[in-house]
């Protein structure tokens, strides 16, 4: 699963809400872009995109801090938003090469000032997070806001990076003062997932409204449309999903997550034409790990074995694509090699996995990697851990239901399954199905 970057419950509920405000985009990793090779000064890449019709910004101001660079190689402050802007083309293009050229011009820029600079420090935050290295963002994030304790894209980092260690409470909080210094998109979206995670549907939909009516950007505004849908969908509601999927598709066509987020709908919904058009079109321009998969077990739902294969073939060749470029994925292999037929690799990185990213879908995913390999009484105890939030999650449901399956426990097996297929029926199309086959056995 790609890096969800959330907010927190300690939130003053419709308060919150009522704040005011812009910032710039707040970004995930996905999206359309293209690939540049590196020339001139460090990590300085240039080329031109691979679907120039497609509007690219963070490849526009790529190449303006190229410019001024190459202009005053000095201008710490030009190294530190190149770096920055790498990552997040990283992230939208799905090409990890742009993480050693980030980690390049980020330390360039720390080389002419280390004393004052936090922007470059917020830009090593940004690129260890990326690479799933949690600990090092908590790092940089922290060293940062000794440098200026009032700067949010700072306190916006440390949320990310202690959500995803684990580390709830001070996460909350420190969303909770992003949100007091500076209200806008980038806050409100980390207060959905804030919400989102306790299981607080209605205050993160709420809270992702309001980050709606906050954007001025076309991204910003297609990122809100999509996570609406999502929120929609995870609840059971594909129709609503697709709405608004299609809404934030009139605003954003380029925006790729909300072409998934329309195949997934079409899916669910038995539009099977659609769902494979729109999944192809998005792993062929932008091939996340996540979408990969997906449309991989989508595609063996249908019987189209070959097809899928080839899919599960794009994931692995990916997957060490990435751990060349120095990113370990966690959750997307762990729950991968635990579904398809090979146990001991799960476990593998799981293992891994927990060690690095102690958040609760690696919680969930450890837990089925401990179920294939018949460890189900430790694996009762990490999911368990993963359900603790309270989050509405049918795919935590459903491991749930079937550790307690094979322990033998049947009653609490068939109120895992239940509330699995009760909050979202169609969380999966392959575990959905064996969810409903295993309730009828109980």
């Amino acid at each position: 699963m790609p890096i969800r970057w959330a907010l927190p419950g300690a939130l003053a509920g419709v308060g919150l809400l009522a704040l005011a405000g812009t910032v710039a985009a707040f970004t995930v990793g996905t999206g359309g872009g293209s690939t540049r090779t590196a020339s001139g000064p460090a990590g300085v890449a240039s080329s031109s995109p691979a679907r120039s019709s497609i509007p690219d910004p963070i490849g526009a101001d790529i190449a303006k801090q190229q410019d001024t660079v190459r202009a005053t190689p000095a201008n710490y402050g030009a190294w530190a938003s190149l770096g920055l802007d790498y990552v997040q083309q990283a992230k939208i293009t799905v090409d990890p090469s742009y993480y050693p050229k980030a980690e390049a011009v980020l330390k360039k820029s720390l080389s002419i000032n280390t004393s004052s600079n936090f922007e470059a420090m917020a830009g090593e935050a940004a690129l260890k997070a990326a690479e799933h290295d949690f600990t090092g963002a908590l790092s940089w994030a922290r060293r940062g806001l000794k440098l200026n304790p009032y700067n949010a894209n700072l306190y916006g980092s440390l949320n990310d990076a202690l959500t995803q260690l684990g580390r709830y409470p001070e996460a909350f909080a420190a969303a909770q003062k992003m949100n007091d210094l500076q209200p806008g998109v980038a806050a409100f979206t980390r207060a959905e997932y804030v919400f989102e995670l306790r299981g607080d549907i209605s205050n993160a939909r709420l809270a992702m409204r309001q980050a709606l009516a906050s954007s001025t950007a076309p991204a910003d505004k297609a990122f809100a449309y999509y996570y609406l849908g999502e929120l929609s969908f995870n609840a059971g509601d594909p129709k609503t999903d697709l709405t608004l999927c299609e809404t934030g598709l009139t605003i954003d066509p380029s925006y790729y997550p909300l072409i998934q987020g329309k195949a997934r709908a079409e899916a669910a919904l038995g539009r099977t034409d659609a769902a494979t058009r729109d999944y192809a079109a998005v792993v062929n321009a932008v091939p996340q790990p996540e979408y990969v998969v997906e449309y991989g077990e989508y595609l063996q739902s249908l019987g189209r074995m070959k097809e899928a294969q080839q899919q599960y073939t794009v994931f692995d060749t990916e997957n060490k694509l990435f751990q060349a470029n120095g990113v370990t994925l966690d959750t997307d292999p762990t729950l991968f090699y635990a579904n398809h037929g090979n146990p001991a690799l799960a476990l593998k990185y799981g293992k891994v996995g927990i060690r690095i990213r102690p958040f609760i879908e690696m919680d969930d995913a450890y837990a089925w990697a401990l179920h294939v390999n018949h460890r189900d009484a430790e694996a009762l105890v990490w999911e368990k851990k993963a359900m603790a939030l309270g989050t509405r999650n049918a795919l935590f449901h459903y491991h749930a239901g079937m550790i307690h399956k094979a322990l033998g426990n049947k009653t609490q097996a068939k109120a895992e399954l239940t509330e699995a297929l009760a909050i979202n029926p169609h969380f999966n199309p392959l575990a959905a199905p064996l969810a409903r086959t295993a309730l009828a056995g109980l």
